[in-house]
C-alpha cells in the first residue's frame, strides 16, 4: 500500500493568507486545491512537502464572474462545474468540453481549473513507485540525470497532459498570478515553457488566481477532441483544440488549432490560417489543414503508447474538430 508521508495541513481564507504561509514555509510547501494529482504523486514520494496549503476555502477562487467582455474563472473552481456551466456552455463550449472530459466524474468534482492549468508533467518513467524509479536509476526530472525518452537528453521532455489549459489557448485567455512582490497578469501562450521539470512560469511561493477569457466575436467557432485508450478515465495520448473565425461572407478570417500531450508544452500550431483565410471551411481546406498539422506534430514516447499511432491520429482529430465546428 502507498501511503502518505507526515505533512501539516493549512487552511487559509484568503489569497493573502496563503501567499503568506507559502512565504513562510518556502522550500517544504505545496499549495492544494482538489489533490487529484498532486497527492498520487505524493504517494509515489515525487513531492513531499511538509507542508500544505489548502486553497478550497478561499472565496476570491472559486466562482465564474460574466460581463460583457467575457469570463473570468477562479482557479479553484472545480472542473465538474465549468463542464456543466450554462453560460460557458454556451459561449465557450470547447472549454466546457474539455473540462468533462478529465479523467472521471468524481475527480471532477474535486480537480480544478487552476490545477489542470499547472499540472505537473507525465511520463512513463517517472510516475511510478518509488521502488521502481530507484530500480531504473531515476530520471532527469526526478533524483536522476538521465533522461530515457531521449537518449543522452540534458532536457526533461515529460508530457504535458492538461485538457483545459490546451482549449485555452485558443481562446485567448490570460492568467492572474498573485505572489509576495504582487499581482501579474499574462497570456496564456506565454504561460509554458518546453522544460518538462517545470513546465511552466510560475514560482513557488505564487499563486494562480483566476483565468480571464475574453467574449468570441459572433463569427468564432471552437471545438475540442481528446484521445484516450478509455473514454472513462485516461489521460489523453493526444489534444487537440480549434477555433475558427469567420468573415460576414462566411470565409475563414483566422483559424488556430493548439495540440498538447505530445511534449512538454501545449502549442499553437502554425501556417494554419495562410491555408484557410478567404476559403469557406471545405473538406479540401480541412484535408490541407489537417496535413499540416500532420507535418508539424511530432509525439515523443514520454507515454506507453506507441509514437506512431498518436501522430497518425492528429490529422483525424483536426477532421473531427474543423468538421464540427463546420456543422
Amino acid at each position: 500500500m502507498l501511503r502518505l508521508h507526515p505533512y501539516e495541513y493549512h487552511r487559509p481564507d484568503t489569497v493573502e493568507e496563503a501567499i503568506a504561509l507559502l512565504a513562510e514555509h518556502a522550500g517544504d510547501v505545496m499549495p492544494i486545491a482538489g489533490g487529484t494529482d498532486l497527492v498520487p504523486n505524493m504517494k509515489h514520494k515525487l513531492f513531499t512537502p511538509g507542508h500544505l496549503v489548502s486553497l478550497r476555502g478561499i472565496s476570491e477562487l472559486n466562482g465564474v464572474d460574466e460581463d460583457e467582455a467575457g469570463f473570468s474563472i477562479g482557479a479553484a473552481t472545480s472542473l465538474d462545474t465549468l463542464a456543466r456551466h450554462p453560460a460557458l456552455l454556451e459561449t465557450l463550449p470547447s472549454l466546457a468540453r474539455a473540462c468533462s472530459l478529465v479523467s472521471g466524474p468524481q475527480l471532477r468534482r474535486m480537480g480544478t481549473i487552476g490545477g489542470n492549468v499547472c499540472l505537473d508533467t507525465r511520463c512513463t518513467y517517472y510516475n511510478q513507485t518509488l521502488f521502481w524509479r530507484k530500480a531504473l536509476g531515476y530520471c532527469l526530472k526526478k533524483d536522476g540525470t538521465a533522461c530515457h525518452v531521449v537518449k543522452g537528453g540534458t532536457r526533461c521532455v515529460a508530457a504535458q497532459s492538461a485538457d483545459a489549459a490546451t482549449a485555452l489557448l485558443p481562446l485567448e485567455a490570460e492568467l492572474r498570478i498573485v505572489g509576495p512582490d504582487g499581482e501579474r497578469t499574462m497570456p496564456i501562450t506565454g504561460f509554458f515553457t518546453s522544460d518538462g521539470v517545470w513546465n511552466r512560469r510560475i514560482e513557488a511561493g505564487e499563486l494562480l488566481v483566476s483565468i480571464r477569457v475574453p467574449r468570441p466575436a459572433a463569427g468564432t467557432r471552437h471545438a475540442f477532441q481528446k484521445l484516450r485508450a478509455r473514454d472513462s478515465i485516461d489521460f489523453p495520448m493526444l489534444n487537440v483544440a480549434a477555433r475558427v473565425d469567420f468573415a460576414v461572407d462566411g470565409a475563414v478570417a483566422d483559424l488556430q488549432i493548439a495540440a498538447s500531450a505530445m511534449g512538454s508544452y501545449p502549442r499553437k500550431l502554425g501556417k494554419l490560417t495562410a491555408i484557410a483565410a478567404g476559403a469557406s471551411l471545405s473538406d479540401a481546406v480541412i484535408e490541407e489543414v489537417a496535413e499540416q498539422a500532420f507535418r508539424q506534430c511530432h509525439p515523443l514516447d514520454n507515454i506507453p503508447v506507441d509514437t506512431e499511432w498518436r501522430r497518425a491520429m492528429v490529422p483525424v482529430l483536426v477532421r473531427r474538430a474543423l468538421g464540427e465546428i463546420r456543422a
